[in-house]
């Protein structure tokens, strides 16, 4: 993936601060500005995106479909920093979409839609469309993915047994995608039914050791279902690149300051995790059934309706697991000097919802176009989980 391109040469780094320096990817939807459906220009917006190009060494790249773009920045260890970067990646990717009279949608699944050209064909991706043939057809999501360095795979691994039980709170808070086809879905994040499609898209399982986990990888590609040599698509997988975790859950969120909160969760998560691991607290196991039961809840109800608790499978509710997940990660936050800003991001967005309420909340008064009105504002910089 392009954040992990930027960041080869800052593997060093990213061993030596385990759990502090993070990289963020985002997808976006490139539609017209006059039929307000997809289009496939991504080449041209990226060849008007060559003579500036983006800060802090981040990259712009094509995707599975060419109705969209990917963002990524650079290495950062710093909130500030990485929301300066993210910012500048979508007004730069705004202003080149604009030039060709389309709109930058960051978005999980189109809001209005037809039948669009095939996906592209080159590289893994033809793979994917010969293997997973009609369930690829609505593969059109657009995602954001955080990195998180850290020192080795089998630390990697023990990691990953943490944060699977936090995914579906993840999403619940980040959900963005409750439009399909001009119609509401009833889910929070449509985009999270479709990728359920695909095999091993789901949470990870749990893996005693990086052995297991590669073994796994191998199995896949053997059966069939996965590219040869490819990471898998689970929701929180490790690089074969660099020495990080990468968490995938989220839908691509409708402003910067949520893809901010989400990176700052992301990290502490890792953080936190870290050192449980270094005081001999392995993760506490949970069902893969619960876990599944636990995803499905939160991409239909997001933060509206109830929950499943990952470790019991009781009824619960997103908000009480907002709240556990606030402070299961307190001190890791306070570590990095994000605990005040985490916090503020948080109730803003609670006191507001998640894009996907938003963006229904704006279809109630001036129909979907609202809604995609609504994620297309330029807000000149001064993004709120307001919209």
């Amino acid at each position: 993936m392009s954040a992990e391109d930027t960041a080869r040469g800052a593997s060093t780094v990213l061993s030596e601060d385990a759990g502090v320096t993070v990289g963020v990817e985002e997808e976006f939807l490139l539609v017209s500005r006059e039929t307000l459906l997809p289009v496939g220009s991504a080449a041209a917006v990226l060849d008007g995106l060559a003579s500036t190009g983006l800060a802090g060494g981040g990259r712009a790249t094509r995707e599975l479909w060419d109705t969209e773009v990917e963002a990524s920045t650079g290495v950062c260890s710093d909130l500030a920093r990485l929301r300066e970067q993210l910012a500048g990646n979508r007004a730069a990717l705004r202003r080149a979409a604009r030039a060709q009279g389309l709109e930058l949608v960051p978005v999980g699944h189109p809001l209005f839609g037809a039948e669009t050209a095939p996906p592209r064909r080159d590289g893994h991706y033809a793979w994917m469309s010969d293997a997973y043939a009609g369930a690829l057809a609505d593969q059109e999501v657009c995602g954001c993915h955080v990195h998180v360095g850290l020192g080795d795979r089998d630390t990697g691994v023990a990691v990953l047994n943490h944060l699977a039980p936090w995914l579906p709170t993840l999403l619940a808070l980040t959900a963005n995608s409750p439009f399909r086809r001009s119609r509401d879905t009833g889910y929070h994040s449509w985009r999270m039914m479709v990728l359920a499609r695909l095999p091993a898209c789901g949470i990870p399982p749990w893996f005693g050791s990086a052995a297991e986990y590669d073994a796994d990888l191998a199995r896949l590609g053997e059966c069939g279902l996965i590219p040869p040599g490819h990471g898998g698509s689970r929701l929180a997988r490790l690089s074969h690149h660099l020495p990080t975790v990468e968490v995938r859950v989220a839908d691509t969120t409708a402003t910067t300051d949520e893809a901010v909160l989400y990176a700052a969760l992301v990290r502490a998560l890792v953080r936190t995790a870290l050192d449980d691991l270094d005081a001999g607290r392995e993760a506490r196991r949970s069902g893969d059934a619960v876990l599944g039961d636990a995803l499905w809840a939160a991409a239909r109800h997001g933060l509206d309706g109830p929950a499943v608790d990952p470790w019991t499978g009781a009824r619960t509710s997103p908000h009480a697991m907002t709240s556990r997940l606030y402070r299961h990660t307190e001190d890791a936050l306070a570590a990095t000097g994000d605990l005040d800003r985490t916090r503020a991001l948080l109730r803003t967005l609670l006191a507001h919802g998640n894009g996907a309420m938003r963006q229904r909340l704006a279809a109630a008064r001036h129909g979907v176009a609202g809604a995609l009105a609504m994620l297309t504002g330029d807000t000149g910089g001064r993004d709120s989980a307001t919209g």
